[in-house]
């Protein structure tokens, strides 16, 4: 992606041979506070600064490295890790941090990067994804050239640095297997695993099989290609169907291939229906292979019965979150998993992870629509605030255990959401994470019991969270049970979730049907995240992701609504519960009164704001905004996305566009357990990726599919320039992200730009996939960015719902 010419020898060598199989790194310089990434589109680096910019020194102890025209500096240290080869958490070396590597390899070749405690890595200039949480299974193929390798490492926590010699090429990796248990009796189709393929040739992986065999029956998957020096998670299939007992079974995996072969064995577990156990499926988001665990309920009798959606805590996986709940005889129990232990905070694809969840185990278990609860702890106790803020028409009840409500005060391990800025062109971005903050959606609650549940002697998550939603529940809700737990940490046994009184709090309390509920108090940030309760809908906004809020009362008896609303383009209402053929009067906002009698084989009308007239729209068309497809730039990675990298420009911006997709594909398998098709512009056809999101990278000049796909988008970047209307920006160190939509009704384009290899550089960092950072639907930035922040956003905002350009809803800067 960039080179480090500058950068020669330096004393901190590691000498690496083919012969060994491991090298732990143990010396480094160590830079502090040279960087700030976190949940917005924003972030600051003064050493990836100089090293896009071609500035950077080579490093030395006791160096400067120079960050801004007033000689503010920063400093290189000598760093060593500790017996166990780890650099310390404990004192300077902790957060927030650099460390830099060389080492001298005896011959060019492949080799693994394993790391833990990295946020992201540099190998020779090459950025790969990191191990922040230390979870130790981030396997990166990398490539080494002879001589001297330079291994820059934005450090996280404890940091472990080991290169590792591959014994084969072309393997499995078992660590990280994504796998479903076998529910004996249940067994009549084929079941599903991921694992991760490392490939560490210079070829790509195409037309190879996973054969698995378990109880002497085979099942063969083809596999999708795995590109040159990376890796992917792939599904296998697997036929239990001569599992016939209880226990743990060994299932042989082999892969095969034109250049080789590996086997591994796992292990899966077969229990009876009335046991634990987990359920993969396929998410609509990416193709990836996601799981669920399930605490089945005990009782024959499912009559009426409840369905209970767990959501964890940060570093628990659902499996652990299930086991945590004894066995109910009135309701299943569902634990998603936000598709990692950390994952998305139960936001953005974490929280469409939930409904995909929720939608199945809904299907799988037929629960009582009116009997549907949400509960979770910790990072799940925000999850259970955010996805019943979000969602309010679909709980009986909800029970947040020892969480904190938003991500813009408690933060966690990506830190805070930024509440706000001076600066015109960043509050325009920050708009895109409106979303996040539920005490701005508190009124939402108010159609559902509320269980609060908290430790008094919390650390983690300390009380004050709590009784913060106590006291602003209380000015206006009227069914909300708050317990304290004197003494309780935050954690303290099974009981932290599971808690007695909060499932008979649950029990005492179902969802009303839509015909019973006439009054409406809804508030919604993006229809394309929550557009609709009950019986009313918002499809468009006025001003998008700001907050929309409609407070409606329906009089059946009168044949009438009335209400206000705040923020709403067009408005859907459904007239089912009114008598048929019947007038119905409507008057929105003390304006003009509409009447309208539901025709035909629909009960559905639009009203459309028209300054101060409301009038009878027809459904607005599918090209335009619409919850489906609404923006932002993130919505982009949906739809079974595709990477697509640039073949047209020179080879360094070819590398460069390839080099990024590979990171980001990298960075989403360790977020969302993910997986994506990577291809090359030339391979891109409409029809052959129809259907699907497509995510492209570079610029008109390098990148082919550039104008089948963006012929028509009123931004265009190009080399040393950026339009985006009557606007223009000129120079090599241009970034951009934005989402345009596909021709279709459904599918959109999201564009990673660049105007040339700083301008790409520029873009690297993929603060898209922390959870709850905002980003608009489209975004220019300098190079600049790096060192001088968000005054150096030249454009920020959002499309109207025609997608087109708005004055009144972007910052320019000229």
């Amino acid at each position: 992606m960039y080179r480090i010419g500058a950068l020669c020898s330096c004393v901190l060598l590691h000498s690496f041979s083919f012969s060994q199989d491991t090298v732990s790194l143990t010396k480094a310089l160590a830079l502090r506070d040279a960087y700030h990434y976190g949940r917005e589109a924003v972030y600051t680096d003064a050493l990836a600064y100089q090293l896009f910019s071609n500035t950077l020194q080579q490093p030395l102890a006791g160096q400067a490295l120079d960050i801004n025209a007033k000689a503010d500096s920063l400093k290189w240290e000598a760093a060593t890790a500790d017996s166990n080869n780890i650099f310390s958490s404990r004192g300077r070396y902790f957060n927030n941090r650099y460390l830099y590597f060389t080492y001298r390899a005896d011959k060019e070749g492949a080799a693994i990067l394993n790391t833990t405690g990295s946020s992201s890595v540099f190998v020779n200039g090459v950025l790969h994804a990191g191990d922040p949480y230390g979870a130790g299974w981030l396997n990166i193929p990398v490539w080494l050239k002879k001589g001297e390798n330079q291994i820059i490492i934005r450090a996280y926590g404890r940091t472990k640095v080991n290169i590792i010699k591959p014994k084969k090429l072309i393997s499995l990796q078992v660590s990280d297997a994504t796998l479903p248990g076998i529910v004996l009796k249940q067994q009549d189709s084929l079941l599903k695993g991921a694992i991760v393929v490392l490939n560490a040739t210079k070829q790509p992986l195409i037309n190879y099989t996973i054969t698995s065999t378990i109880a002497g029956k085979q099942s063969v998957t083809s596999l999708p290609v795995v590109p040159a020096i990376s890796s992917r998670k792939v599904i296998f299939t697997i036929d239990p169907s001569a599992v016939d007992a209880t226990g743990k079974y060994d299932c042989v995996l082999k892969l095969t291939g034109a250049n080789a072969a590996d086997q591994q064995t796992i292990t899966i577990e077969a229990v009876n229906a009335t046991d634990r156990y987990n359920n993969t499926f396929i998410s609509n988001i990416d193709g990836s292979l996601q799981y669920f665990a399930v605490t089945p309920q005990r009782s024959r009798n499912t009559a009426n019965s409840a369905l209970f959606l767990s959501v964890h805590g940060a570093g628990v996986e659902a499996t652990g979150q299930a086991a945590a709940y004894d066995y109910k005889d009135w309701g299943t129990l569902v634990a998603a998993t936000n598709r990692r232990p950390r994952g998305f905070n139960w936001e953005d694809w974490g929280r469409i992870d939930a409904l995909e969840v929720l939608d199945i185990a809904t299907q799988k278990f037929n629960p009582d629509p009116e009997h549907i609860f949400l509960t979770g702890h910790s990072m799940g106790g925000h999850g259970t605030w955010f996805l019943g803020a979000t969602y309010p028409d679909k709980w009986a009840s909800i029970g947040p255990c020892s969480g904190y409500p938003s991500l813009k005060d408690y933060g966690s391990a990506d830190g805070k959401i930024p509440d706000s800025s001076r600066l015109p062109a960043e509050k325009m971005v920050l708009r895109a994470g409106n979303q996040s903050d539920v005490l701005k959606l508190i009124h939402n609650y108010k159609p559902f019991g509320v269980y609060v549940l908290h430790g008094d002697s919390d650390h983690v998550v300390p009380v004050q969270f709590a009784r913060q939603m106590r006291d602003s529940l209380g000015t206006f809700h009227t069914d909300f049970a708050y317990h304290e737990v004197p003494g309780a940490e935050h954690w303290y046994g099974n009981q932290s979730v599971d808690w007695p009184a909060l499932f008979q709090f649950f029990k005492d309390r179902q969802r009303l049907p839509d015909s019973a509920v006439n009054e409406i108090d809804f508030i919604t940030s993006s229809p394309g995240i929550s557009a609709a309760y009950r019986w009313a809908s918002v499809l468009q906004q006025i001003h998008p992701l700001q907050y929309s809020h409609i407070v409606l009362r329906r009089y059946l008896d009168k044949d009438s609504i009335a209400g206000t609303t705040e923020n709403v383009q067009v408005l859907q209402l459904n007239l089912k519960d009114f008598e048929r053929n019947k007038p119905v009067k409507i008057q929105l906002d003390s304006l003009n009164t509409l009447t309208i009698t539901a025709a035909g084989n629909t009960n559905i009308i639009y009203l459309k704001r028209n300054n101060d007239t409301w009038i009878i729209a027809s459904r607005p068309d599918e090209t335009e905004k619409n919850p489906l497809r609404y923006g932002t730039f993130k919505e982009a990675f949906n739809n079974r996305m595709v990477f697509v990298y640039s073949t047209g420009g020179t080879k360094e911006e070819n590398e460069n566009t390839y080099h990024k997709a590979i990171y980001d594909a990298e960075s989403w398998y360790y977020r969302g357990n993910g997986a994506v098709d990577i291809i090359a512009d030339k391979d891109y056809t409409p029809a052959k990726y129809k259907g699907r999101n497509i995510i492209i990278y570079g610029n008109a000049n390098t990148n082919s599919a550039w104008k089948t796909l963006l012929a028509n988008c009123p931004l265009q970047v190009s080399r040393g320039k950026i339009t985006a209307g009557d606007k223009s920006w000129a120079g090599d160190d241009l970034g951009a992200y934005f989402v345009w939509p596909q021709a279709d009704a459904l599918t959109s384009v999201g564009v990673v730009a660049g105007t040339g290899i700083k301008g790409m550089n520029a873009a690297s960092a993929n603060q898209y996939f922390a959870g709850g950072s905002g980003f608009p639907d489209f975004m220019v930035f300098r190079l600049a960015m790096l060192k001088d922040g968000a005054k150096a956003i030249q454009l920020a905002g959002y499309f109207d719902n025609n997608w087109k350009l708005s004055n009144s809803e972007m910052v320019a800067t000229e």
